[in-house]
């Protein structure tokens, strides 16, 4: 996309609704040239947009995405937006890791749970087959 475009053409390319790329115009997340009262969208408001689809969809807060389009904007060299990219990113692995055990032990809880009550409809006479 090298053209401008419309707020309804840019949120049909991206999938969302054009309320959601209104909403991250109100964060600050985004700055839409205007012509009249119109907003008209160029490939950095895509890109930034795509960057932040990104980082809602893999968890980031608003916050962080903030931070990181800032640096962009005032790092020509890109090594301090990189450097926070790094470390917000490794957080979010660590959160990740540990929602995913937290997970894997309630799947551990809820099968033995399972296996107790099949094994007590069995010891019972009773078919759990047809139940589980």
């Amino acid at each position: 996309m090298d053209k401008l475009v419309s707020i309804t053409e840019l949120a049909q390319e991206l999938g969302v609704t054009a309320r959601t790329i209104r909403f991250y115009e109100d964060q600050g997340l985004l700055s839409p040239q205007r012509v009249g009262g119109t907003r008209i969208y160029g490939p950095r408001d895509r890109a930034r947009m795509i960057l932040i689809l990104r980082g809602k969809r893999l968890g980031f807060s608003l916050k962080d995405i903030k931070e990181y389009l800032d640096l962009y904007d005032s790092d020509a060299t890109q090594v301090g937006q990189l450097r926070v990219l790094l470390a917000k990113v490794q957080d979010r692995i660590g959160q990740l890791e540990e929602q995913l055990q937290t997970v894997q032990t309630t799947l551990d809880e809820l099968r033995d749970i399972e296996r107790a009550s099949l094994d007590a409809l069995e010891a019972k006479g009773i078919l759990a087959d047809s139940d589980a």
